[in-house]
């Protein structure tokens, strides 16, 4: 791209900052329409599983809902808590929301087609995602009230617990691939299966990995049955009970664009991305761009979330702590232990 803008008649400098400003709103722009959508994705699914309408009134088929959501709480009044500290209770969510969309910088939607390639990408993600939980810490510490106090104990207890599983899950994922680069993952995916079937759909031997780390997941993204942090019986609404107007929807948005990223990465590091599900020389499916295929697995993840979220009770949160440390951690580990020593056995060196 930045060639492009050089035909221009740009300097090298201009060229590559205007290059680098358009990737980004070519991600970023696309990122927040695709939020408004899944989150009447979400409600459709959750109508269904409960026979109901779901949205329906605003716009055909309610598909405006969202953006008429969106208005509703853009024009609302923000109301600060007398005793809460301002400048934090506002920084707050602007951090999660930040976040949220930063890790996207190196998420390859085809073969290509990422605005930064770095090879830590995955380091990056996991680094990147593990700063979400200061949003809520600092709102539910800024709140100066007790249940958002509580939730944001909850969220650094629950997300520090999962990490450390989803650490040792991606271990076995780079041991395999060889890379933190994401699209050498991808890459690592073509064609394995032990000889018993053609999987560029998955990793047979990664499976297991993958079962733990959509859990973890959900864990990660405080979404049913691990929404302990907005647990309404207990905690009102959890980090979010004091917050209003666009501020409360900033939480909302950071929250879906990090349930976007999560379904990303399990397309990504799982289910061969971009790559078709299978190579078959009777179904044309190599002429389907990939980015068709990374779209509709990262879809069909999703699904898998709002499916969960609809039909899964919540867990009480000692069942949430064992768990994570109990029975992931244990098996994470094990895990590691078992690829490392099939890739050496093997001779497989990514």
């Amino acid at each position: 791209m930045t060639e492009f803008f050089q035909s221009l008649g740009m300097n090298y400098e201009w060229a590559w900052g205007t290059a680098t400003i358009a990737g980004i709103l070519l991600i970023a722009l696309p990122l927040m329409l695709s939020v408004a959508m899944i989150i009447y994705v979400d409600r459709k699914v959750w109508a269904a599983i409960n026979l109901r309408r779901g949205p329906n009134v605003v716009g055909p088929f309610g598909l405006l809902q969202s953006f008429a959501d969106g208005l509703k709480v853009f024009l609302q009044e923000t109301i600060i808590p007398s005793a809460a500290n301002k400048g934090i209770f506002l920084l707050a969510p602007i951090i999660t929301f930040t976040v949220a969309l930063l890790a996207w910088a190196v998420i390859p939607f085809d073969a290509g087609v990422v605005l930064s390639d770095i090879n830590v990408g995955l380091l990056y993600v996991l680094a990147i995602s593990s700063l979400g939980v200061y949003g809520v810490v600092m709102s539910g510490w800024a709140s100066n009230s007790k249940y958002p106090f509580f939730s944001a104990m909850r969220a650094a207890a629950q997300m520090i617990s999962y990490e450390v599983s989803i650490g040792f899950i991606l271990v076995c994922v780079v041991l395999y691939a060889g890379t933190f680069n994401l699209t050498g993952i991808v890459n690592a995916q073509l064609g394995h299966g032990f000889g018993i079937v053609n999987a560029y759909a998955f990793n047979l031997l990664l499976f297991p990995m993958w079962v733990m780390f959509f859990i973890s997941a959900l864990a990660e993204t405080q979404r049913v049955p691990f929404d302990l942090t907005e647990a309404e019986s207990e905690l009102v609404a959890g980090y979010q009970t004091e917050y209003s107007s666009m501020s409360f929807a900033l939480f909302w948005l950071g929250e879906y664009a990090n349930i976007l990223l999560m379904c990303s990465l399990n397309t990504l590091l799982f289910f061969g991305g971009w790559l078709p599900p299978l190579n078959i020389d009777l179904i044309p499916w190599f002429d389907i761009p990939g980015i068709v295929w990374f779209l509709l697995k990262t879809f069909f993840f999703f699904f898998m979330f709002s499916w969960v979220m609809a039909t899964v009770p919540r867990y009480r949160y000692d069942q949430l702590m064992r768990l994570g440390w109990k029975v992931f951690l244990p098996l994470s580990l094990f895990f590691v232990f078992l690829v490392s020593g099939w890739l050496m056995a093997t001779g497989h060196y990514g």
